[in-house]
């Protein structure tokens, strides 16, 4: 020998592992301080009276818990829509093309304002306590179209939901995924914590006529209102960032 090492095991071509790239983070799961901050975001926006809500109210008044709970139902369903095309990118595109967010923003005026006119035109029909007046599946269909329409939930996925997203992430998709089954979750409790408050109570604000009013022309003016409001929401590129 002449002093030179001998090196037993593997050679450096084995020794050698790919790392990730500099600033590059591998987190699938946002961190605790984020899914906090986007909980209580999400809680703040479900205790703000929108469309969501106020078809809780009604189908639970209206038509009882069973009908309530169908409702809560389909309006998860239409949040899970709003969250599915959050997390697979289409809200970006959303962002990022004029037409095709005026065209989600309308469509939503629309079916808000046409509501609430309706709503106001027409005079409520008589609550018979006894018995419902939507069955189940319709007023499962009715909250998937409300919720996936619905253009406070819109705005919130385009304008704050990427606000929690970690761009240097290498798994953005995945946490997306992550905030989208939180905002799901939370959803479901307090909009299904509305309907058994409210059903509940049923009997007894079916006593007086003030029901009639609120049915009428409280709901029938907010949903024209929110309409009106969803209407001038500016483009999210225009006021993030």
């Amino acid at each position: 020998m002449t002093g030179a090492e001998v090196v037993f095991g593997p050679g450096p071509r084995h020794a050698a592992r790919r790392e990730p790239a500099p600033g590059l983070r591998c987190a699938a799961v946002p961190a605790s301080s984020t899914m906090a901050a986007f909980a209580l975001a999400t809680i703040a926006l479900l205790f703000i009276p929108g469309p969501a809500v106020f078809y809780t109210l009604n189908r639970s008044i209206a038509d009882g818990r069973r009908i309530g709970l169908a409702a809560v139902a389909g309006l998860e369903v239409g949040d899970l829509i709003q969250a599915s095309a959050a997390a697979l990118g289409l809200s970006a595109v959303l962002t990022t093309s004029a037409l095709l967010f005026n065209a989600v923003k309308w469509a939503g005026v629309v079916y808000l304002v046409v509501t609430g006119i309706r709503t106001l035109l027409h005079p409520p029909a008589p609550i018979d306590p006894a018995r419902t007046g939507t069955s189940m599946r319709q007023a499962f269909r009715q909250g998937v179209v409300v919720n996936a329409l619905n253009p406070k939930t819109a705005l919130f996925f385009l304008a704050i939901f990427p606000q929690f997203i970690d761009p240097t992430a290498t798994h953005a998709g995945r946490q997306s995924l992550v905030l989208g089954a939180i905002f799901v979750v939370l959803a479901t409790i307090v909009n299904g914590s509305f309907s058994l408050l409210a059903s509940s109570l049923r009997h007894l604000l079916l006593r007086g006529r003030s029901l009639d009013i609120v049915r009428r022309y409280v709901s029938g003016g907010l949903f024209v209102v929110l309409g009106i409001a969803a209407a001038t929401a500016g483009h999210p590129a225009h006021v993030t960032r």
